[in-house]
């Protein structure tokens, strides 16, 4: 597909998020281009504060791209939309889609279309969040209908800050943690790197391996009606792809084939 006349799908990030971006356009590449709108810096708000705001400020967010004409949108910030709870999270996200013309998705809400794409029920979740916001993500999964059946802490040196998390230390905590063969592992966060990290530990077995960008990158696919299996899609999408049957999508629709 020629570069001017890809899709395009709009990622709205948080200021200081450096991964979401990378990630996400290099499990897009080249089936359509990201184009990305920050959150504002919010000096003197901590952290439950600037997730508040995000969720106040997201219309005008979304609309600072202006005349760029959107075929579909994800917000990359996870945290934000546990506030909402998954009911909240659908609300808001059918309010944007309706505003901007194109569908909007939250990377939570992502996150449940893959894991019911794969069939999954039960999560093991990966947190490499401070502990109030692991627990209210694990409030929003169970709200959503999944079973949370552990927690695994990641640390970054000795504090909790998914920026900041080394792929050596997600992958040794994880490791420990001497997780069951078929389980579901869910890394949340969309500022935490992964993509290294899951190519290590998908090299220990039959874990299925779902972050918040991948599941990102699968919805948008999905809306798009783009594969996610073949020689041109991810390794990583590819892999998921695996888990649901024979590539079926987020609906359980058998993927659209586009030339």
């Amino acid at each position: 597909m020629a570069l001017h006349s890809a899709p395009r799908l709009g990622v709205v990030v948080p200021s200081g998020n450096a991964a979401a971006e990378p990630e996400i356009a290099a499990l897009a590449s080249p089936a359509f281009n990201v184009h990305t709108s920050r959150f504002p810096v919010l000096p003197g708000k901590d952290l439950r504060g600037r997730l508040e705001k995000y969720n106040e400020v997201l219309p005008e967010v979304l609309g600072n791209f202006g005349g760029l004409r959107l075929d579909a949108a994800v917000v990359s910030c996870t945290g934000s939309h546990y506030l909402l709870t998954p009911d909240g999270d659908r609300a808001l996200c059918a309010e944007l889609s309706e505003r901007i013309g194109a569908p909007v998705r939250s990377a939570a809400l992502a996150i449940l279309d893959t894991a019911r794409a794969v069939g999954a029920e039960r999560l093991v979740l990966v947190s490499p969040y401070e502990p109030w916001l692991t627990e209210l993500s694990r409030a929003y999964w169970e709200s959503a209908g999944l079973a949370v059946d552990a927690v695994v802490k990641i640390r970054a040196g000795a504090r909790f800050s998914p920026y900041d998390v080394a792929t050596g230390e997600l992958v040794a905590q994880v490791r420990e943690a001497r997780l069951p063969e078929d389980a579901t592992l869910l890394f949340t966060g969309t500022g935490m790197f992964t993509f290294d990290a899951l190519a290590e530990l998908g090299r220990d077995g039959g874990q299925t391996l779902l972050t918040s960008n991948l599941a990102s990158a699968w919805w948008a696919r999905d809306a798009l009606g783009l594969p996610a299996e073949g020689p041109g899609a991810h390794p990583l999408l590819r892999r998921l792809a695996e888990r649901t049957g024979g590539g079926r999508d987020a609906s359980g629709r058998d993927p659209v084939t586009v030339p």
